[in-house]
């Protein structure tokens, strides 16, 4: 085994704006051997994430930076091929914050066992993942979905979109969806049953789709982008609306800080709530999200769709795409089938 190299993606330099794959490099290097308690993943398939791109900038947020010229983290799922750890054996599928390469060795208190009759290995990165929990926490939480409310998602066809618009609809909402191509609106409405869509790319008045779709109002937005588009959501909003701050997709990649959201009068005249969170403020209510998940999942009642793109090396491009809008559901990188 230490004679196979590994490939790497590093992080090589920081963005200004809009990130390009000259932001990444690849390197080689032997695979590491194996200390007590600690387990070799060989990387199945590795997630990308809108919050990536926080991480490749200086500077505090809830997670640490980058840094520079090390080997970039994310979500991966993987297959057991060494272990030195009790609780993990050769042929174990498992999912972890790992590196962007082919092998990683991880602590095994870091890896959590997957069950691959359980639902396929990569919702373990999606729907029954840390998308599918953000989804979950936010809507459940932070939305309070009553029957009968009006919930507008934006980044609907997204991998957290579309489940917090389904979850919604199971809590007997109406759901309006905000996309931006024809194709995730069929998506949305058509196989994920929301009630009602609105393309922001060829829509030539926000506020007025806005007013046809939801003739009631907006009693919880789910807001995964942040800009324009919440400016006038915002404008919509009823009395004791929820505002759930999931993402700001539309702001990551400016090089100035944005101006704005300009309507929080209406927060005020209407009594309404805008909250920020971060998954793993749940960490300690995962068990109870993940069953809910499942069950839904299992019964048909939650769908999920993936965009696969293949090899290790398209890694950085399907990281970019996510930020031009090219994927519907869960963005996954598949690097390797499983050896058994």
């Amino acid at each position: 085994m230490s004679e196979q190299k590994n490939r790497q993606i590093r992080l090589a330099r920081r963005p200004k704006g809009m990130p390009d794959e000259s932001c990444f490099e690849m390197t080689e290097e032997a695979i590491p051997r194996l200390r007590e308690k600690e387990v070799l993943v060989r990387t199945l398939y590795l997630s990308v994430d809108p919050y990536m791109r926080g991480r490749m900038n200086e500077g505090k947020s809830y997670v640490p930076p980058f840094p520079l010229g090390e080997v970039i983290v994310g979500g991966v799922v993987g297959e057991v091929v060494d272990s030195r750890h009790p609780d993990f054996a050769k042929g174990d599928l498992v999912v972890g914050q790992l590196g962007w390469q082919d092998y990683s060795v991880a602590p095994g208190k870091h890896l959590t066992k997957i069950d691959p009759d359980l639902a396929p290995i990569t919702t373990a990165l999606g729907i029954l993942g840390m998308p599918g929990l953000t989804a979950y926490f936010g809507m459940v939480d932070i939305g309070k979905p009553k029957s009968g409310e009006t919930v507008v998602v934006s980044g609907a066809a997204g991998a957290v979109g579309s489940a917090a618009g389904q979850i919604a609809k199971l809590h007997g909402c109406r759901v309006v969806g905000i996309a931006g191509s024809e194709e995730k609106i069929r998506y949305i409405t058509e196989e994920l049953g929301f009630d009602a869509a609105i393309n922001y790319k060829t829509v030539p008045d926000m506020r007025k789709a806005l007013s046809q779709a939801c003739p009631k109002g907006v009693d919880i937005y789910f807001d995964n982008v942040g800009g324009d588009i919440t400016d006038a959501v915002l404008t919509k909003i009823n009395y004791q609306a929820r505002i759930v701050l999931c993402g700001q997709i539309a702001l990551y990649n400016l090089e100035k800080p944005d101006v704005g959201p300009r309507n929080f009068t209406r927060l005020l005249i209407n009594s309404a709530m805008m909250k920020g969170f971060i998954v793993s403020d749940y960490a300690d209510r995962f068990p109870e999200g993940m069953k809910r998940l499942t069950e839904w999942v299992s019964q048909g009642k939650l769908k999920y769709r993936e965009t696969i793109i293949e090899g290790l090396e398209n890694t950085p491009r399907a990281f970019l795409g996510l930020f031009r809008g090219e994927n519907i559901g869960k963005q996954l990188v598949k690097v390797a089938d499983p050896q058994v």
